[in-house]
């Protein structure tokens, strides 16, 4: 049985179609720094053909912030020398920082990126996400993804859906899908989704690849209760009227083998 949530987030699917042309992605502010290169995609392309390595795939999709299907005049950054690269390589955030003694998801909404580290202060993973778009027509409130230092409240597994959107005018709206959501504040979570697709467009939550949020689901994220608090979830404003995540740097006299 599917477990329905009550939520004030996830975006339909059409509307990242429908801002797919109009907005520009991640993956475009790339094409002018010295480490990579840019391609516009042809009819018929997909990610699997340009990029058959499974490693190298998902490298380029992490750089540009999106999992979506590819389509004829997007434009998208490759990392030169990518057959060298490991996934810490093109992080936006760095591999040690001073540890706080608990476990963190610092979600950067300015990045499109968020990133776990352990109570030592080492970057376990990371990835893409997609954050409130700031714009959502015929709803009240602004879409915007609240920013601050929450923590996880709860969490549900791949059958976690919404009961709010999409919204139906003859009314029972829901049914969107959030597989491995995890609720921060209210109705807000980072759940698992499909439509990443290089820039903000959801309704409030912050979708992840699905992969992702079933690793943070299963293997990192922790729930109150005991000694625990429940993971601290850190998120940054969407634009520049707060200070950004401020991570200091921190290097281990003995550096970790990269995995």
């Amino acid at each position: 049985m599917r477990i329905w949530v009550k939520i004030a987030c996830v975006s339909m699917l059409f509307l990242a179609n429908h801002h797919a042309w109009s907005t520009s992605r991640f993956g475009e502010t790339l094409c002018q720094l010295p480490d990579y290169f840019c391609i516009k995609i042809n009819p018929n392309e997909t990610w699997e053909d340009l990029f058959p390595n499974n490693e190298e795939r998902d490298i380029v999709k992490r750089v540009n912030r999106m999992n979506i299907t590819l389509r004829p005049g997007m434009v998208i950054a490759v990392p030169k020398n990518i057959d060298r690269l490991t996934i810490y390589d093109v992080s936006p955030f760095p591999r040690y920082i001073q540890p706080t003694g608990e476990k963190t998801i610092y979600v950067s909404q300015n990045k499109l990126a968020w990133g776990a580290y352990d109570k030592d202060g080492e970057l376990l993973w990371w990835g893409p996400l997609s954050s409130g778009s700031g714009h959502c027509k015929g709803l009240d409130g602004t879409c915007l993804t609240p920013s601050g230092s929450f923590r996880v409240i709860r969490k549900q597994d791949i059958d976690c859906v919404s009961t709010a959107f999409p919204m139906r005018s003859e009314g029972e709206s829901g049914g969107a899908q959030m597989p491995y959501c995890m609720h921060f504040f209210r109705g807000y979570a980072l759940h698992g989704s499909d439509t990443v697709p290089g820039y903000r467009a959801s309704h409030g939550c912050i979708r992840i690849f699905i992969e992702d949020a079933h690793w943070l689901n299963e293997e990192f994220v922790d729930l109150p209760g005991g000694d625990s608090k429940g993971t601290r979830v850190v998120v940054d404003a969407d634009d520049n009227t707060q200070q950004p995540i401020q991570l200091h740097h921190h290097r281990k006299r003995t550096m970790d083998a990269m995995r």
